[in-house]
């Protein structure tokens, strides 16, 4: 029997099993093999040929975005629409057929936008080059669910059973579950909270079931069984979603209210362009990116040019480039020995960013 059988039968059995404390270590078990299952079908095959057209483009610009979705959803118009880069798009499927890149130039940042060919239902499995959109998706900062308006939720649920198949976790975080493995003593288990979805006895079930025996293990939050066993594997991706509803011309004013009343939602018509903008402001909110703006002493700053950093990075990681290329003379700017005044507050360099600001060097004393 190969993966994809093995994978499909604890499926099943996952699905005709039903949820009571009963059965709570059985789908434990199910769940620690299935994503077992999962990792050994990513894993690139080693008598594979080399041959054909990879997905991955060099990472470039401020940020990355991905465009996922299904064939002829709008994605290359879309593609098309934001940026000066030209996607093929015609009425038939699959009419991109290699990811094309594009930039967007938003608030001074280049964000660079990935047109990932259309995938199927099927595509963790490989099926439509499913892996190669998918590995490249994984590197992205944000993804962008291009989904058809006229076909209601189906689209949605179905790329979000692929994308949680392969490890991608789309608006979660990260679960908070501190985990060491050891050489010895066995399995020391501990929990800040009380625990409603995992207990003792499963979490150490399901770590035999991954072969390890010693292990230190702390629940700083009520995480399910999923969620422990995504901690265990160590390769998940956490990222923000936005979901993006295309073609609203074609549907009722009253799904077209529904639609943009779900969260993480923004609801668009490329053919019209309506909502493309609302739709930028969204993506740089997910996205978290802070534009800094230097000056000089007595003279405004330059919104012409600005430094984009993300978020939680620091007044030091502006001064610190500028003080390894900076040029011997009175003109310096910033240094990260010094401190730095920001909207009229002076504080030092390990301060973090969180609002667009402007920035120049001082002499009082820093305020943390």
């Amino acid at each position: 029997m190969g993966i994809l059988e093995k994978i499909s039968e604890i499926e099943k059995e996952i699905a005709r099993t039903q949820k009571n404390k009963a059965t709570e270590y059985h789908l434990g078990l199910l769940k620690a093999k299935l994503a077992k299952y999962r990792a050994q079908l990513l894993e690139p095959s080693k008598s594979a040929s080399s041959k054909g057209e990879g997905f991955d483009v060099m990472k470039s610009g401020d940020a990355r975005v991905a465009l996922i979705g299904f064939p002829s959803v709008g994605k290359s118009t879309f593609l098309s629409l934001m940026t000066s880069t030209a996607s093929e798009a015609a009425s038939y499927e699959f009419t991109t057929l290699t990811c094309i890149p594009g930039v967007i130039e938003y608030k001074g940042a280049n964000i660079q936008l990935l047109d990932l060919p259309g995938i199927i239902e099927g595509a963790a499995q490989g099926k439509g080059r499913g892996r190669q959109v998918i590995a490249v998706a994984r590197t992205a900062d944000v993804v962008i669910m291009m989904l058809d308006a006229t076909k209601g939720e189906v689209q949605r649920s179905l790329l979000e059973k692929e994308l949680e198949s392969v490890g991608i976790r789309l608006n979660k975080h990260k679960p908070n579950i501190y985990f060491k493995p050891k050489k010895g003593g066995g399995i020391s288990f501990n929990s800040t909270v009380t625990l409603t979805q995992c207990s003792e006895k499963l979490v150490q079930l399901i770590l035999h079931e991954y072969k390890i025996f010693n292990a230190e293990v702390l629940f700083r939050e009520d995480c399910s069984p999923d969620e422990f066993i995504d901690v265990i594997v160590g390769n998940r991706v956490y990222m923000p979603c936005l979901y993006v509803y295309n073609k609203i011309d074609q549907i009722s004013m009253e799904e077209v209210d529904r639609l943009a009343r779900k969260p993480n939602s923004v609801v668009i018509s490329c053919g019209m362009k309506l909502n493309l903008d609302y739709l930028l402001e969204m993506l740089w909110e997910y996205l978290a990116l802070t534009c800094i703006y230097t000056k000089k002493r007595g003279q405004r700053p330059d919104f012409t040019d600005a430094i984009i950093l993300r978020k939680g990075a620091s007044v030091e990681h502006v001064a610190r480039p500028a003080e390894a290329c900076r040029q011997p003379g009175p003109d310096l700017l910033l240094m990260a020995s010094r401190t730095f005044l920001v909207s009229s507050m002076a504080f030092g360099p390990t301060r973090k960013w969180e609002y667009q600001k402007s920035l120049q060097p001082c002499t009082r004393p820093p305020v943390d």
